[in-house]
């Protein structure tokens, strides 16, 4: 994440131990340190929550595809009924024609 060499910090524990002192440095590494875990900790929570959002939103979509499948059945069924009455049921003969006066 950070690219940051073991050179780099031992710079900054030489700087922090030279500022705060040999007293208060131990409590203030034990406070970062709780302050970190507190922010991985929010930030894995934040992570689920929208990893569980996601997962409930695709099986919605699945489950609205599924109704809309389920829908087509009875209608698919229907066309299969009439188009299966249709051919069970004879043609009726063409019209004849009738013959017309074609003088003009």
């Amino acid at each position: 994440m950070f690219d940051v060499s073991f050179s780099e910090l031992a710079l900054i524990a030489v700087v922090a131990l030279l500022v705060l002192g040999p007293e208060r440095l131990p409590r203030v590494a034990r406070t970062a340190g709780a302050l970190l875990r507190r922010a991985r900790s929010s930030w894995q929570s934040v992570r689920s929550e929208i990893e569980r959002e996601l997962a409930a939103e695709d099986l919605k979509k699945s489950l609205d595809e599924a109704r809309h499948a389920a829908d087509i059945r009875p209608d698919v069924a229907a066309a299969a009924a009439d188009l299966d009455a249709s051919t069970r049921t004879p043609a009726a003969p063409p019209p004849t024609s009738t013959p017309t006066d074609d003088r003009r």
